[in-house]
């Protein structure tokens, strides 16, 4: 078995990846993909949380666009991350793997409350936590929960899964043919050239407290394993250069 090279991450899924070609919703068949993936990269002994996003089920700006009061949509949102963190739950225990859901709203009857101490026990304990409902407060991000969450447990490293893309580019890919994709960046180069890799809370977030970025593509062939591997996959965030 292949040595993993982090001790614990902290895994930003895009809620837009769980509807798989469909247009909404979620797609059975991806979700058991990924909760495949997540299952093999466990067997290398790293701890393992995860923020889901909602995307495939709400979208706050949109609803926002709509009409709907910007703090009413994004709370909204933050229930479709639940949707998501059950469901992945639910594959990931039919792949008897110990799986924890927390929520940062008080839902006690489906999720535990997030508590920093409890969160880390359960990784301590081999268990896999599905962190849900964002940071709890409106006008935040799932990635801006993602970035808070991995500093709260001392993650290693965070990895930010995104839809059918598998790094950092100078441009969107699937409109500029010319984009140049980066294999490393810097947490400055990527807030001062706009590059749409996370909202600029969260990237703040990590720059502060030095926790390094890993943005790939969740969907091509073992890439989890892979990443906590240390393979040269996707694109590397940190505060140096070289």
């Amino acid at each position: 078995m292949a040595k993993a090279k982090y001790k614990r991450v902290l895994l930003k899924l895009s809620g837009e990846a769980f509807k798989g070609n469909a247009t909404y919703g979620i797609d059975a068949a991806t979700v058991n993909h990924v909760a495949s993936q997540i299952k093999k990269a466990l067997l290398m002994k790293v701890q393992i949380a995860i923020v889901v996003g909602g995307g495939n089920i709400w979208r706050g700006v949109q609803a926002e666009r709509d009409g709907v009061d910007r703090a009413t949509a994004d709370y909204a949102g933050m229930l479709a991350t639940l949707i998501n963190s059950l469901v992945l739950q639910d594959a990931l225990e039919h792949l008897d793997v110990d799986t924890r859901t927390q929520s940062a709203l008080a839902i006690q009857q489906v999720a535990e409350p997030f508590i920093r101490r409890r969160t880390i026990r359960h990784l301590e304990k081999g268990r896999v936590v599905i962190l849900a409902c964002g940071t709890g407060n409106p006008y935040m991000t799932s990635d801006t929960a993602a970035a808070l969450r991995a500093v709260e447990i001392e993650a290693d490293m965070l990895l930010m899964s995104k839809n059918n893309v598998d790094g950092v580019y100078s441009a969107d890919p699937k409109f500029d043919p010319d984009a140049k994709k980066y294999d490393r960046l810097t947490y400055l180069d990527a807030l001062n050239q706009r590059l749409g890799i996370m909202d600029s809370t969260a990237l703040s977030l990590c720059l502060e407290n030095k926790v390094p970025i890993i943005v790939f593509n969740l969907d091509a062939e073992n890439s989890l394993e892979r990443v906590i591997k240390g393979e040269p996959l996707g694109t590397l965030i940190t505060g140096e250069r070289q």
